[in-house]
């Protein structure tokens, strides 16, 4: 052979090569999922998910043993700041989805609450709620706070200045017909109100997030212990017809040392999305999500992955969902 035919060739090899790499990256969608600090929950589930979702151009099929996810995905988990953070990664375009609380995704979407005075979110869309953060009110044993309604003229800590907890206090204290002016109030962080609490300088505070959390286990193992005062009754349901990322909750007996079980309310970690982001796209993550090998990653990758589940995927969705996956939840039976 010559050796003008073996460059030939070779460039013709080097040009089929190149158009291959090209038809390959034309298939990628890059997907990314901001979830929050390295230390929290959201940023390991987000790698779980990521992981499960993700099917590479060339990937092994699923039933022979290959990747599950959404064909052509390659998703990866992003720390961020949070909520907040996501949902504004999510407007600019820097960020395809992340993961929010659904009371901060309400309050993006209806311009309320911490995002009073700022523009809507309109675009904003639900892909799936995860796993729930609970409002826990915690009380002192000897305060006899048995229920929201005996917080009034106590001293009661609603968390600080322009957090979600102290929105959701708010809300719930209102509901009894309670305003701050009918407590004592208080805007500590939770430490620092578990701390005063211990004290005896605090009846109450509120806390959201997942059970069991180290601090209250810490209180209620301390002299004393505490009472977790149920957020139940005619004036939650008719709350939650209003704010309706609140979902219904029930913390276990013995979740913290000497306390039964107790019901409850809860805000969803959710999964969220902008609406401009493809139908059929979405619809193939959210069915991805929801396959039986994503079930045996979250059971054994983190604790939490066990509380996400397809059953508990559309409650207390406070924002629209995003039109693939809501044909997801529809075909499933989720979603009416």
């Amino acid at each position: 052979m010559t050796r003008s035919k073996l460059l030939t060739g070779a460039l013709v090899a080097g040009f089929l090569a190149a158009g291959a790499t090209a038809a390959l990256a034309q298939d990628i969608k890059f997907f990314r999922i901001g979830t929050g600090g390295t230390a929290g929950t959201y940023y390991p589930i987000g790698g779980l998910i990521a992981n499960a979702i993700s099917n590479p151009p060339g990937s092994r099929a699923c039933d022979a043993g290959g990747s599950c996810g959404a064909p052509g995905v390659v998703a990866t988990a992003v720390a961020s700041n949070g909520s907040v953070a996501n949902i504004n990664g999510i407007q600019s375009g820097s960020l395809e989805s992340g993961f929010s609380q659904s009371d901060v995704a309400y309050w993006a979407y209806t311009g309320t609450g911490v995002y009073e005075g700022k523009p809507k979110v309109a675009d904003l869309r639900l892909i799936a709620n995860l796993y729930p953060e609970t409002i826990h009110v915690v009380a002192r044993k000897d305060a006899n706070i048995k229920s929201v309604a005996d917080l009034k003229g106590k001293r009661v800590s609603l968390d600080e200045p322009g957090s979600g907890t102290l929105v959701d206090a708010r809300i719930i204290l209102a509901a009894f017909g309670i305003s701050e002016k009918d407590i004592k109030p208080e805007y500590l962080k939770p430490n620092q109100a578990g701390d005063k609490l211990r004290d005896g300088g605090l009846d109450a505070f509120f806390f959201v997030g997942g059970y069991p959390t180290s601090a209250i286990s810490e209180l209620a193992s301390a002299g004393g212990g505490i009472d977790l005062v149920p957020v139940t009754g005619p004036e939650v349901d008719k709350m939650r017809k209003q704010y309706t990322f609140f979902a219904p909750d029930t913390i276990p007996a013995n979740t913290y040392k000497g306390v039964g079980e107790v019901k409850t309310i809860a805000v969803g970690a959710q999964w969220v999305t902008s609406a401009k982001q493809p139908d059929a796209l979405i619809y193939e993550i959210t069915k991805a999500t929801w396959n039986a090998n994503t079930r045996k990653l979250l059971d054994s990758g983190h604790a939490k992955g066990k509380a996400i589940t397809r059953e508990h995927a559309t409650e207390g969705a406070g924002i629209p969902f995003h039109a693939g996956a809501e044909k997801f939840y529809r075909e499933a039976g989720l979603l009416k």
